[in-house]
């Protein structure tokens, strides 16, 4: 007896599982060796990769909830090796952001109950904590971790290798490489002991605190500190991704828990 519904143009690659009573659309892609379980939900314009898991009653590829949506067929993409747990949500991208698109990036962990909305860019090696809710155009970078209740206003940029605290509200962007808590959310220090997980050496780390010296702890404010770095700085990958980061920022990045102050 056939549990599932399966739409005869769905595509499912080399040893795929799926367990009862989901339903699986017709354009949607599925990588090999990937495991679907039980009441999932997996919607039209959908492509998951290898290796992934997705737990029960996950729902992917729900049209946007975004009232610019007029039905356009825009996808969702999810790379491989990534897990979906219970009951969250993955949107697809709108036309009108000029991106049509919600992508996740491989190695993710995007834990129960997580929503990921429209058009949402996130990176490789993430961790979304249950309950993390991400609107319309965040930008998660790779390897951030964002704690458990915690909501991203939409067109933040949360930064590669940061790490923000549980039930944290997002509404600005937060820089690479640093912790992020307090009310409201604020710099914290720089990430060392997730920084040192990840092969970066007592000199990169040293480098990075330096700099995060100057743009919080120096009484500039963010231009004067941008430039400030770069003047004492040589270029470096982790100095010049910390630079184009804030120089690129369109709502303004975290201030200091300690002064408050990182204003233009």
């Amino acid at each position: 007896m056939n549990l599932n519904q399966i739409h005869p143009r769905a595509k499912l690659g080399k040893n795929v599982t799926i367990e009862p009573f989901t339903t699986i659309a017709g354009n949607v892609e599925i990588g090999d060796n990937s495991w679907i379980g039980p009441n999932v939900t997996i919607m039209d314009y959908v492509k998951i990769g290898k290796n992934c898991q997705v737990f029960p009653g996950a729902v992917i590829g729900a049209v946007p909830q975004d009232l610019k949506f007029q039905g356009e067929v825009t996808y969702v993409e999810i790379g491989d090796n990534t897990i979906i747990r219970e009951c969250a949500t993955v949107n697809r991208g709108t036309e009108a952001s000029n991106k049509g698109i919600t992508r996740i990036g491989n190695n993710v962990l995007v834990m129960s109950y997580v929503h990921i909305a429209h058009d949402c860019m996130v990176g490789n090696n993430v961790v979304l904590v249950s309950y993390v809710g991400i609107a319309g155009e965040t930008v998660v970078e790779d390897w951030a971790i964002i704690g458990g209740n915690s909501s991203a206003h939409q067109f933040t940029r949360i930064g590669a290798h940061s790490m923000l605290s549980g039930g944290s509200l997002i509404g600005k962007d937060v820089p690479p490489y640093i912790l992020a808590g307090h009310r409201p959310l604020a710099f914290g220090g720089v990430n060392i002991i997730g920084l040192r997980r990840r092969g970066f050496s007592n000199e990169q780390i040293q480098e990075i605190s330096n700099i995060y010296k100057i743009i919080y702890g120096g009484g500039f404010n963010i231009t004067d500190a941008c430039k400030k770095v770069e003047s004492t700085f040589a270029a470096t990958p982790e100095r010049d991704t910390i630079l184009d980061f804030i120089r690129s920022s369109k709502r303004g990045v975290i201030k200091s828990a300690m002064t408050g102050s990182i204003d233009e």
